[in-house]
């Protein structure tokens, strides 16, 4: 019997994937299990030669075989491959990106040992494309947009395939062990067939024909509402066709849900959001679990989750919520958005002195000081020896943006930029975390206002929080300080991460998913990308 009528005798792809190679190995093909270079390890260290971390791995191991082997491992390996393979959809992931089918053809038209190593080769390749992709993504961030910064937790080929090879465990096992292992991954899943079965029943029904709905009313319009917030999960089962209290709470978790004034009144932002359609949320589960995969390290027993996008800040332990407050991020100017990456919060810093961003500096405040020399008086000019400069013995109008040698500095007060305390986790950015004089801006909905740094609703209560961990009075401590109006810097007995995230899309442990405007535009550039890399939505069925 020859292989392509093996194929053809047996009715599903998979099994006869599983079995052609033992099929190849009984027909007469030769395991290369004698010394020197046999047919296949020369085809094998031919097909690697093109790839670094590939042809390491297979030099180092003497061109053995990791899936071609008779054994039960090989045939272990080759399932957890093919099975990996299958799953990769339920990760976001497109299965034609790994192409078993044409693994399947090159098994088909396999007859001799350099066949055989060319399968070896093809298959750790497709092996590496899906590791790679399971465990840090698709995409490199960077490339998406410039403003994130984040390193991606990598793990070099060579590593992965001599990890693999060398695992005592099930290779499934292998498989499993490379996605994140954070609740919100997993909660991201769920989320995903969710909205895949909602939508492989028509989704959420027909759209809300009204541009407004309150309290009260009824009608056509009220029912299609109350059917909506049904199909979504927010209202129980119910025959009323009148927008009544039970319909008003559920229209209140919906704008939580989606980051809008909570007022139980269905106006105009929260019908729009209502009348969303299921094509417009799974694209942001999808973008959100490419981000996890960005960030697939251990985040810390405590760390401090900023999402940009949520304009939140968070105190995590052991993946609990145990404080959070509002933020005020960068604004979506050119070079003010505030970046994405994670880094070591190594100290606070109570009544701080704020140094002005030589950026701010020239470009707003020189030409204020060339028209008024007295302007921006809260803010005092020192030259690069560190020393105070008077106003009155500087000529402003004789400096331009590059050539103007001073800086500027505004010293504590309850007017300083930065408020009384600032957060710091020294970094190449120049970003961190602060109070403001400028609270008012915390009652606004979209909080997008500062030149980049994170402005906290809270601070105090966020620093009691920070300084639990290493006082017995945290509070006491920390006015005393605040008190004394000196310039004071506490260094934390234990650095915290802090990770600085931008997720449209988030599900918490408890309650619904929410969902928030891609205020950067970030998500919808790395949507376009995992388009692009064959990321497809399923077809709304009737």
């Amino acid at each position: 019997m020859t292989i392509a009528a093996f194929f053809q005798t047996k009715p599903k792809a998979r099994a006869a994937f599983f079995t052609a190679i033992a099929a190849l190995m009984i027909l007469g093909a030769p395991h290369p299990a004698v010394a020197g270079v046999t047919a296949f390890k020369q085809a094998v260290a031919e097909g690697a030669a093109r790839d670094d971390g590939l042809a390491a791995h297979y030099r180092a191991n003497g061109f053995d075989a990791i899936w071609t082997a008779q054994d039960e491992v090989g045939r272990a390996r080759r399932q957890a491959l093919m099975q990996a393979i299958d799953d990769a959809p339920a990760h976001g992931l497109p299965a034609s990106r790994y192409d078993a089918p044409r693994l399947m053809a090159m098994m088909r038209a396999a007859r001799t040992p350099r066949d055989l190593g060319a399968v070896e080769v093809e298959m750790s390749r497709i092996f590496l494309r899906l590791a790679h992709d399971l465990h840090t993504g698709m995409l490199t961030p960077s490339r998406i947009d410039a403003s994130i910064v984040r390193k991606v937790p990598l793990r070099s080929d060579e590593d992965l395939l001599t990890s693999f090879a060398s695992s005592d465990g099930p290779p499934a096992g292998f498989f499993r062990a490379l996605t994140p292992k954070s609740g919100e991954y997993a909660r991201l899943m769920r989320e995903k067939t969710r909205l895949e079965e909602a939508l492989a029943t028509g989704g959420w029904g027909a759209q809300v024909p009204a541009a407004s709905l309150a309290p009260g009313e009824s009608g056509p319009a009220v029912i299609a509402l109350r059917d909506r917030l049904m199909r979504m999960g927010y209202l129980e089962r119910t025959a009323s066709g009148t927008y009544d209290i039970a319909m008003q709470q559920a229209v209140q978790q919906f704008q939580s849900a989606h980051g809008l004034v909570a007022d139980g009144t269905a106006g105009a932002s929260t019908m729009n959001e209502i009348n969303a359609p299921i094509s417009a949320r799974l694209p942001m589960i999808h973008v959100a679990m490419e981000r996890e995969r960005w960030l697939n390290k251990p985040l810390g027993e405590r760390h401090i989750l900023v999402n940009l996008a949520d304009f939140s800040a968070r105190i995590m332990d052991d993946d609990s919520l145990t404080f959070e407050t509002r933020a005020v991020i960068g604004k979506d100017t050119s070079g003010q958005r505030s970046p994405e990456f994670s880094d070591e919060m190594e100290y606070m810093e109570i009544n701080p002195v704020w140094h002005v961003p030589r950026s701010i500096t020239v470009k707003e405040y020189l030409p204020q000081m060339q028209r008024n020399r007295g302007a921006v008086s809260h803010l005092k000019l020192y030259n690069s020896r560190g020393q105070q400069v008077s106003r009155a013995n500087v000529n402003f109008n004789a400096y331009s943006a590059r050539t103007f040698p001073f800086a500027l500095k505004q010293p504590p007060s309850n007017r300083n930029a930065l408020g009384l305390v600032k957060f710091m986790f020294p970094n190449k950015y120049n970003i961190y975390l602060h109070d403001t004089p400028s609270k008012d801006l915390f009652n606004r909905n979209v909080r997008a206002f500062s030149h980049g740094c994170i402005r906290l609703q809270r601070p105090f209560d966020f620093a009691y929080e920070i300084l639990s961990r290493q006082e017995s009075d945290p509070k006491t401590y920390f006015d005393t300080i605040l008190n004394s109006g000196r310039q004071t810097q506490v260094r934390l007995d234990q650095h915290i991460p802090v990770h600085i995230i931008y997720r449209t899309a988030t599900v918490p442990a408890k309650g619904p998913a929410q969902y928030r405007p891609d205020i950067y535009g970030r998500d919808g550039r790395i949507w376009e990308a995992l388009q692009q890399a064959g990321v497809s939505l399923p077809a709304v069925q009737g």
